[in-house]
């Protein structure tokens, strides 16, 4: 995939990552315009970026330095699946916007935590496990910087999970399983 980008492209180097939708993707090439990457088939299983056309909006961005500020949370471009956005209902000068999501995803989303959606990273205002979605709100700023106020109700979303929601679930299931095999 072929890429038209400005700021992205300062300091750029083959190999760098650059998280096109909030997809973790790898500079296969450049000139002083474009980039260029490369997508496995998981990724298009994994994404929506499979359902991109020429000239389709995205955000992009390149991954963090040490020495960055760390706003919202860590966002790593590794897409835990994909949502589909049931609403979007403004209110005043913002967005309500409303995804459903797989119950394997929705598991790690908490109301006042975080999530990425295509990439940027937002706090969750509400979840509803019955009904299978999640809502945040996109002020005014947010909405003139990003993608997601671009898509129609029906589009896709790439969904990325805290990590450390994940690392906890796993740490804990590994300390269950060892505690239950050293009482038996």
């Amino acid at each position: 995939m072929k890429i038209h980008a400005k700021t992205v492209l300062d300091g750029i180097s083959l190999g760098d990552s650059i998280a096109v939708n909030g997809t973790c993707l790898t500079v296969t090439e450049f000139d002083a315009s474009t980039f260029t990457v490369g997508m496995s088939p998981e990724t298009l299983r994994k994404t929506s970026l499979a359902e991109l056309e020429v000239g389709s909006a995205v955000n992009l961005e390149r991954a963090l330095t040490p020495t960055s500020r760390m706003g919202g949370h860590v966002v790593q471009g590794h897409v835990d699946g994909t949502g589909v956005i049931l609403s979007k209902v403004p209110e005043g000068d913002s967005i309500w916007v409303k995804v459903k999501a797989e119950k394997e995803v929705l598991r790690y989303v908490v109301p006042k935590g975080f999530i990425a959606v295509d990439g940027t990273s937002l706090t969750v205002v509400e979840v509803c496990d019955e009904e299978g979605w999640f809502s945040f709100m996109l002020v005014a700023y947010t909405q003139q910087k990003v993608v997601i106020p671009l898509k129609e109700v029906g589009q896709k979303v790439n969904l990325e999970v805290d990590i450390f929601g994940k690392y906890v679930e796993r740490f804990l299931g590994g300390y269950a399983a060892s505690a239950s095999s050293s009482s038996s």
